[in-house]
This record gives structure tokens, sequence and C-alpha cells, in this order.
């Protein structure tokens, strides 16, 4: 099955729930991206799902073997909700925030793609006109609660020109049997 770099599901999330739970996180809960090289500073994010000997990392670790729910997950019911609504056995789960005025300079994260068996996929809980995430060139069209798969093997970066902070639920999954009858019907219902 051929699978387009950016995909609808089918799942919509309650937003305002959820934006009032990411609203309540302390600040100093909010860590730098590690990434540096590609982002201006305005990137942070709080770990929900992390690997086992690395509890607050925001790291997907491809060589981490146990994946387990983080403190902050553990005092986020909604959020632990909505995970809980993702039909496939979850990796790394973590909040991604764009400051505004900030950026994400192109770049690929290798071995997140469909044909890989591993998947990102990404629900904006927070976001304005003016943020935005470019896959292959071309913008993603995300509302609010939506939940997007996006080919982060391609190239990819984000970009915040609104006046609010754009933040993302971003899980990563494996693709099983109930994942894979998922995508395979919102391919065929793609135009």
């Amino acid at each position: 099955m051929s699978v387009p770099d950016r995909l609808l599901l089918p799942w919509r999330f309650d937003v305002a729930p959820l934006a009032a739970e990411v609203a309540a996180i302390p600040d100093d809960e909010w860590i730098p991206h590690f990434n540096t090289g590609i982002h201006d500073g305005g990137w942070s994010g709080v770990a929900l799902r992390a690997p086992i000997d690395a509890h607050s990392a925001l790291y997907p670790d491809p060589t981490a073997t146990e994946f387990v729910a983080t403190d902050r997950l553990a005092a986020s019911p909604v959020l632990a909700a909505a995970l809980d609504r993702i039909p496939a056995p979850l990796l790394s789960a973590r909040l991604l925030r764009l400051a505004p005025g900030a950026r994400i300079l192109e770049h690929r994260d290798h071995r997140l793609g469909y044909d890989d068996g591993e998947v990102r996929l990404h629900v904006p809980v927070t976001s304005a006109a003016g943020a935005e995430l470019v896959v292959g060139g071309r913008p993603v069209p995300m509302a609010l609660g939506e939940c997007w798969y996006v080919d982060v093997n391609r190239t990819h970066s984000a970009e915040n020109r609104s006046a609010v902070p754009r933040v993302h639920l971003v899980v990563d999954c494996v693709v099983d049997e109930a994942l894979d009858a998922v995508f395979r019907a919102a391919v065929a219902d793609t135009p």
C-alpha cells in the first residue's frame, strides 16, 4: 500500500480539556528540545511516555525497548485518555511547544514512516493562524483536535508566526494490525 507523506486519521479529540490540562503544566516542566541545531530556542516539550531509564527524555530513543508513562502523564488524566484512544502499541509520547515567533528548521527524523513499521502522529492542542508544519515542501492543513500521520522521514519544518504557543501531542507508535487497518481505510478515503 502506498501511504502519502501526510494522512488525516479518523480520531478527533476535544481540545478544550486537553488545552486546559496543558495550560496547567508548570513552566519549569517544559524542557528545551534536545536538537538545538535545528531550532532557534523556542521549541520545548514535556515527556508523557519515555524510555524506562530516561523518564523525562523528549528523545524517542530508537534503541529503547520499553517505554513507560511519566509522572506528568500519571497526573494528566485527559492526556492519558487521549493516548488510550490510539489503537496501537505506543512508544514515546510528548507535548511539543513552539513559542510565538519560533522556527524549527528543515530536517528529517529517520525510521519513522509507515514503511518502517513505526509512525509519528500529531494532534494539535493549541494553535492559531500563522502556525504551520511543512512536510515535503507543502503545509499540512492541521486543525485543532485532528490526528495526523506525518512521514518525518521526509524533510519537514515548522514555524509559529502567531501570538499563541503552538502545542502538539506527538505520539510515536508501532504499526500493528489494528493501526494498519486504520491507515488502509484512511488512504481509501483520501481523495
